[in-house]
Formats: structure tokens, C-alpha cells, sequence
């Protein structure tokens, strides 16, 4: 068997004294979009873990040559692949997540596998009620075609701009497209479409298990694409949990873009600073 990049990765941490951190991206984004967060919570005393989705690229350049490698890739398939990651490690791990990565992390949560955990505007789970209309804006560019729930779907820079970096100025939106911005499989967003009204849905989140773990949803106040309304929602599902701290911030003129925008460093010390709050550092 091939010994792999992220196999030794988990065995330095798993050899190591601290506690993991594992990262999950959302769609349109890559694992790299965490790598100054990473570096934050190393200097912390964590050890960061930035996996991708199964059959990611290591670059955006990559990603663009090679959309097809992101479509068929479902919200369960995702959440398995992480929880496998997490299942690795000899430490249960802090799990962060943005988007529907923030969707993946409170699933994980859900399971079991958190110490704690971060869902960053997480995308909405079954049970999760409310359906603005910047929402549906800017699913539509998957949503308004049939097609693409077996496609890898890209953003143009405007569609980008609506639905990311919407809080941020010109040159910077321009810039983080640029910079972050790839093909995304559309499955997830047909997923969460429908999981109000499909019994079976792969969209769930146990949110009263014992073992979830303290749970904090950061919210960007002008996010177009999981506006207030939605994250509250989900907060409002969770804080039924008696066995685990849920809390939930909102951070002010920010959009989905707030974990690789010029604030992203705020987002990152708010996060910090709960976990710090239930899991020990090597260096407190």
C-alpha cells in the first residue's frame, strides 16, 4: 500500500502531544483556503489537519484544467470521507468547517467526533427551515439547471461576487476569485434543496447526540449565500442539545468570503478563542 502525503501527516500528529484540528472546506473553495488558518492554530499549540474532498486537486490551476473531478460527489460521501479522517486519529479532533463544510462539521459533531467544533455560515441541514431570497440568488447558478446535479459547476466572477464577496471592495472580490475560486459538484446544493421533503435525505444532523461536543455557528452579517436567518435557524435546532454548549456569533459586515477575505484573521481568533475555552494546548 502507498504511503501517502496525508498519512504521515496523521501519524506526526497522532506521535505527537496535540490535540488536531481538522478543517473542512465548503464548495468553490479548496483545502488551501485554510492555510493561514492552519498556521494560526499550529502557532497555537494544535496540530492542523486541511484534508480535501475526496478527488480534490492540490491547485486551482489544476482544478480549472480538470473541473470533472468534482461533480458526483454527495454531502454523505463527503461527511464519510471526513469522518474516516477523524476515526484516524488517536485524538478526537476540533473540527472547523465553512459553507457546506460547516454543514459536514456539525454532522461530524453529530457522530461523535468532535472535542468541539466551528460551523462557519454552515449550509442548512434537514429540519433547517427558512429559505431567503439571497439564498436562492445565489444557488440558482447550480439550481436553475436540472443538469448540473452530475456536473462540476464554476461560478462566473459575478455569480461570485454575489454570492461570496459581496462585503468586501472590487479589487479585493476580483482578487479572492482569482486566487480561491473553483468548480464545485452541484449534488450537495440539489441535496439541500430537497431535504425538508425527502425522508431519506443524506442532509442530517444529529443535534440532541450526548457526545456533540461544545458547538459555536458564526454567522457573517451580510452573507447572501447562509444569511442570518438560516444560521440561527440552525443554532436554534442545536442549543436543544442539554448535554453540550451551542452558542452563536455574528460578525459584523462580513459575507460568505470571511475565512479567506482581509478579516479573515477575526474569524479565525473567534473560533480560537472558543475552542480554547474546552480543549487544552500544549503551550496554556
Amino acid at each position: 500500500m502507498t504511503t501517502t502525503p496525508e498519512d504521515i501527516h496523521i501519524a506526526r500528529i497522532n506521535a505527537s502531544d496535540r490535540t488536531p484540528v481538522l478543517f473542512v472546506h465548503g464548495l468553490w473553495l479548496l483545502p488551501s483556503s485554510w492555510d493561514r488558518w492552519a498556521r494560526v492554530f499550529d502557532e497555537a499549540g494544535f496540530a492542523s489537519l486541511t484534508p480535501g474532498w475526496p478527488d480534490d486537486p492540490d491547485t486551482v490551476a489544476e482544478a480549472h484544467a480538470h473541473p470533472e473531478v468534482f461533480a458526483g460527489k454527495s454531502v454523505g460521501q463527503v461527511a464519510d470521507h471526513f469522518a474516516g479522517i477523524a476515526r484516524r486519529l488517536t485524538r478526537k479532533p476540533v473540527v472547523i468547517g465553512h459553507s457546506f463544510g460547516g454543514l459536514i462539521t456539525q454532522m461530524l459533531a453529530g457522530r461523535g467526533l468532535a472535542a468541539a467544533s466551528v460551523a462557519i455560515d454552515p449550509a442548512p441541514f434537514r429540519g433547517v427551515l427558512p429559505l431567503p431570497f439571497s439564498s436562492l440568488r445565489a444557488a440558482s447558478a447550480v439550481l436553475g439547471n436540472p443538469a448540473n446535479y452530475h456536473r462540476a459547476v464554476p461560478l462566473t466572477y459575478e455569480q461570485f461576487r454575489y454570492a461570496f464577496a459581496n462585503a468586501v471592495s472590487e479589487e479585493e472580490a476580483r482578487d479572492l476569485y482569482d486566487r480561491y475560486a473553483v468548480p464545485a459538484s452541484g449534488e450537495p446544493l440539489f441535496q439541500a434543496a430537497v431535504a425538508n421533503i425527502n425522508p431519506w435525505s443524506e442532509v442530517t444532523v444529529d443535534t440532541l447526540a450526548p457526545d456533540r461536543g461544545p458547538l459555536l455557528i458564526i454567522s457573517g452579517e451580510k452573507d447572501h449565500t447562509v444569511p442570518w436567518p438560516i444560521a440561527n435557524a440552525s443554532y436554534k435546532k442545536q442549543v436543544r442539545n442539554e448535554h453540550a454548549v451551542t452558542e452563536i456569533h455574528e460578525m459584523p459586515d462580513r459575507g460568505h468570503a470571511l475565512t479567506i477575505d482581509r478579516g479573515w484573521h477575526e474569524v479565525a481568533e473567534t473560533a480560537l478563542s472558543f475552542i480554547s475555552r474546552f480543549v487544552g494546548r500544549p503551550d496554556a
